[in-house]
């Protein structure tokens, strides 16, 4: 996620950084310039249509379309922008289920049960890390940290399988074992269950916004629509700014383009895109809390 200043407003004007729009968009500027150019030329020097009083009144058409056009583009960057901010809400909700999952494990154990407070030292930042790289696509990888300890029990992860869930099995097999063993009560395993539970839940939200995209028909629609009402533009307005609608045409693809494009992007919170939820910097932000809290394992 791009760090910036929200108070410096000019500087924003001439920086271009690797999601700015008009980088990953300047060849397609150039080509609609192009085509622009070439309709302006062949209007101006052979056909002359402005002459027709009908072809007049396609400017007044391609301002109703662009009503039309510009509140499907504020529904769907809104739709975008809320599936992003559902994600970011889900991994802040899972930053402080972490540290209260820490807090009372280091309130029950203390100092006596220096293994317990070790193996959650470990396995609190582990969840938040596979879940990380289970958003992402990857190969999910155990990441350890700097402890080894609990390292035979982390190998026998099966990285073919939902990881996540793995590693919140074996935290709550722990949890029940030291009820098993007497070494919590029955109403300290109801509540650290509950926040184990609370993990899967998080888990189980983000998945939902991963897996499940704006409808493929939605997309499609107004993609096609961007792509009809830039490529008729130059019609519209050749006859009344002549060459100067090549820099009119391209700048309002260039618009159109970027609101879409934005909103493609921020739709999956969870990529690895500049504007995406920083999961990854949130996960250690997470090993940093937990490790601060169960330290002296």
């Amino acid at each position: 996620m791009v760090s910036y200043n929200p108070k410096e407003w000019f500087s924003f004007i001439f920086r271009f950084h690797k999601a700015d729009t008009f980088r990953k968009l300047t060849p397609l500027i150039l080509g609609i310039a192009a085509y622009s150019g070439l309709i302006a030329f062949l209007e101006l020097e052979y056909w002359q249509l402005s002459q027709n009083s009908y072809v007049k009144g396609i400017p007044a058409m391609h301002g109703l379309l662009g009503f039309a056009i510009s509140m499907l583009l504020v529904f769907r960057t809104n739709t975008a922008y809320d599936r992003w901010w559902e994600g970011r809400k889900l991994w802040g909700s899972l930053v402080n289920n972490s540290r209260n999952l820490a807090l009372k494990l280091d309130t029950i154990f203390g100092k006596d049960f220096p293994e317990e407070r070790s193996f959650f030292r470990t396995m609190i930042p582990t969840y938040a890390s596979v879940l990380h790289k289970h958003l992402r696509s990857e190969h999910t990888r155990v990441e350890l940290f700097d402890d080894n300890k609990h390292k035979n029990i982390l190998d026998a992860i099966d990285h073919e399988k939902h990881v996540p869930n793995q590693v919140a099995s074996l935290m709550y097999r722990h949890i029940h074992q030291l009820f098993v063993d007497k070494k919590i009560t029955g109403e300290q395993l109801l509540f650290l269950n509950a926040e184990l539970q609370s993990f899967t839940d998080i888990c189980g939200a983000c998945e939902r916004i991963k897996n499940t995209p704006i409808p493929y028909s939605y997309t499609v629609f107004i993609k096609k629509f961007i792509f009809i009402y830039i490529m008729t533009l130059p019609f519209g307005y050749v006859f009344s700014l002549g060459y100067y609608v090549i820099p009119v045409v391209a700048f309002v693809f260039y618009v159109l383009a970027s609101l879409e494009m934005i909103a493609e992007e921020i739709e999956d919170p969870f990529g690895g895109d500049a504007n995406d939820v920083p999961t990854e910097k949130i996960s250690q932000k997470i090993q940093e809390g937990v490790e601060d809290i169960l330290d002296g394992a």
